[in-house]
């Protein structure tokens, strides 16, 4: 079969390799569709996460779909817990210490042919669901617990900093709960602004943080209720705090390149903010998949690129320039 592997900064390798066997509780998945993600851009174009770097030569991906070899259509959930954990234990899985994350630097992810995974971590597809939807479950199921843990109150007031898919996705969920949605994206990239617009935001191009007070003035009320950062970048975070009201909450989703992230202490102070990391997902992946198959979030609109396996350099420059919005590979 054949998988990428990822050398170093921007250095993605095909190569041939043996078909994976299976462990105990684990099943061979034929992979069909992988969505490229934020951090895999992170880890091809800077050579890792923080202090994860390349340390071999790894396989990327861990949004991605497939059939197993008795021929059942699913979604891969990325993270195997440990279940044994405080953390596990507690409910919050996606804080366990010891998981093992699909293409993180220590385990190999999707960008193959083949794949085997635990049984207990696959997501079966109903109709009309397809692999490259069930890829996309993983980058909503980010969205729903980064609202999860907004506390969002029904027809609140709602800023979405960063219109990638993810952000794309907050925005069809907050208006699925009744809010007035407003969304902010770089002007040099118009088609996530006119996504956004279309799925129904109000819309701002990012100015180094100065749109913070022109959507403070415009959702009235003193500001949004709620801001959920998704950029990954300082002046969203900026424009975030700016915006919001006093007792707002603030959710970082986005993962920074720099290793610090920081803000107008004396703005989130006076406020009283209560500032939120999102750490990947909850037990979320029954509602992605309801969502998804009842039509009330889209996830195919977003998916504006596919490449084949071996176009996969290509389809890595695209991801990087984001031209597009999300970029699916099909092993």
């Amino acid at each position: 079969m054949r998988v990428a592997r990822l050398h170093g900064r921007g250095d993605l390798r095909l190569h041939d390799e043996d078909k994976p066997r299976p462990g105990p509780g684990e099943v061979l998945v034929r992979v069909r569709a992988v969505g490229v993600c934020g951090s895999d851009i992170h880890w091809f174009a800077e050579g890792g996460i923080g202090e994860a770097q390349v340390r071999r030569p790894f396989v990327l991906g861990h949004e991605f779909g497939g059939v197993t070899e008795d021929g059942r259509r699913v979604a891969v959930d990325p993270a195997i817990p440990c279940e044994a954990c405080p953390s596990c234990l507690a409910g919050h899985a996606n804080l366990c210490q010891s998981v093992r994350f699909a293409g993180d630097g220590a385990y190999d992810g999707g960008l193959g042919e083949w794949i085997a995974w635990p049984q207990r971590c696959l997501v079966p597809l109903p109709d009309p669901l397809t692999e490259a939807d069930g890829a996309m479950l993983e980058p909503l199921g980010i969205a729903i617990h980064a609202l999860d843990l907004a506390h969002l109150r029904l027809g609140a007031r709602v800023g979405v900093f960063g219109c990638g898919p993810i952000g794309l996705l907050l925005v069809q969920l907050g208006r699925l709960a009744g809010a007035r949605v407003f969304a902010t994206d770089l002007a040099r990239r118009p088609h996530r602004l006119q996504a956004a617009r279309a799925l129904g935001a109000e819309v701002f191009a990012a100015e180094e943080g100065r749109e913070g007070g022109l959507i403070r003035d415009a959702a009235g009320g003193g500001g949004l209720d709620v801001a959920l950062e998704t950029a990954g970048e300082q002046p969203a975070v900026d424009a975030a705090v700016e915006a919001v009201r006093p007792g707002a909450r603030v959710v970082l989703v986005g993962i920074p390149v720099e290793a610090r992230t920081s803000f107008v202490a004396s703005s989130a102070r006076r406020k009283g903010l209560t500032l939120v990391l999102a750490r990947r997902m909850g037990d979320v992946y029954a509602r992605a998949v309801q969502l998804v198959a009842s039509g009330r979030v889209d996830v195919r609109s977003l998916v504006t690129h596919r490449f084949p396996l071996a176009e996969i350099q290509a389809a890595f420059d695209l991801a990087v320039s984001r031209a597009g919005l999300k970029v699916i590979v099909e092993p």
